[in-house]
């Protein structure tokens, strides 16, 4: 069982985030939370969770950072019993929000990870992205992470914005891997509706700066284990979701999913904090779930397991097996190259 928190406040929107994250709503903090725990006590009893049960979880956004961490000691209370030893415990970060002494309360909190994002240590692309920080900023918060205790440091890049170059990204991988992190996520530029990059398509760049970003950090020690996403230091909450394992989503915007069905909160802040507790249910069928489990499985080094395809299906994976796109440990089909994930799949689905 995985749980996830979302936070949807921000000091700033990045022209590219399409997420469900505001900049004019800081006012509401303190009731969003306790529409939270509303929400959070229902879904624990929904999904009948034990004591223990909880392996992972993750406080994404949004920006986290710009919590108070006194106002996640509720949660924390609320859920303490229930978490695993020894559990996986995320939280998003933006450098300029996340100071030493708010890094320091949420590790006394019993957060064992921190995901900060970076996007860049080139400050002119930071500034074209809206990004709230400096490179000075991100290199001293995870250096920070790292005085106060985690274990376990993320950071995220964003590549193929107009004016990338091998230069630009193979210093933003250098300055990475000059910094104690154990894992980093490397995200193509996409646009998005609704983004103020939107009105401008053309600042994505199209190139074949993909392949250059994997294989820079690849050589430097990093294993791939999913299309954007590298470490020697794999996410058990994000494996988590590639294997379709239930997890409880809760916040304005979520997304729970449990065996068959997804659920789904309010994304407006405001009717979240009215009645958090009124939430979508979509009923997935079978196709539906095979079709994720051969997406994602594709996209990552969790595989497909033999035993949830058809004949059809089948024969054209051991075709893919012999033109080497393919690999078979056991009963598991293992894709080698995440970037044609969606190609396979499609393959053999068809």
């Amino acid at each position: 069982m995985l749980l996830y928190i979302h936070i949807p406040y921000c000091d700033s929107k990045c022209y590219y985030c399409n997420f469900n994250s505001y900049t004019d709503k800081s006012n509401t903090k303190r009731s969003y939370i306790s529409a939270l725990l509303r929400q959070l006590e229902f879904e624990l009893d929904r999904f009948r969770v034990k004591k223990g049960e909880i392996e992972s979880i993750f406080i994404g956004g949004g920006t986290p950072s710009t919590i108070n961490p006194k106002l996640y000691n509720s949660i924390f209370k609320l859920i303490e019993p229930y978490i695993k030893s020894q559990a996986e415990i995320t939280i998003e970060a933006n450098p300029n929000s996340a100071t030493l002494s708010w890094l320091s309360e949420i590790y006394k909190l019993g957060v064992n990870r921190v995901s900060f994002g970076v996007q860049s240590f080139n400050n002119q692309k930071l500034k074209a992205l809206n990004r709230s920080h400096s490179a000075t900023q991100a290199i001293d918060a995870i250096e920070s992470a790292k005085k106060v205790g985690f274990p376990h440091i993320s950071l995220d890049l964003i590549y193929n914005y107009l004016g990338d170059t091998e230069e630009i990204l193979k210093r933003d991988i250098d300055m990475a891997f000059n910094l104690p992190i154990d894992h980093i996520s490397a995200y193509e530029l996409t646009i998005e509706d609704g983004t103020k990059f939107a009105l401008n398509p053309n600042l994505k760049q199209e190139s074949l700066y993909h392949l250059f970003v994997a294989d820079e950090i690849k050589k430097r020690g990093f294993e791939q284990y999913e299309v954007s996403n590298f470490g020697k230091y794999k996410s058990y909450h994000n494996r988590g979701y590639w294997q379709l394992k239930d997890y409880i989503g809760v916040g304005a915007g979520a997304v729970g999913f449990k065996k068959d069905r997804r659920y789904y909160p309010h994304i407006n802040i405001d009717s979240y904090i009215q009645n958090p507790l009124d939430i979508e249910e979509e009923i997935l069928t079978e196709d539906d779930i095979l079709m994720e489990k051969i997406f994602l499985g594709l996209r990552s080094d969790i595989g497909i397991d033999e035993a949830i395809l058809n004949d059809s299906m089948i024969e054209r994976a051991d075709f893919l097996i012999e033109k080497g796109k393919l690999e078979k440990e056991g009963k598991v089909y293992k894709n080698r190259d995440f970037f044609l994930s969606d190609e396979i799949a499609l393959y053999l689905l068809d």
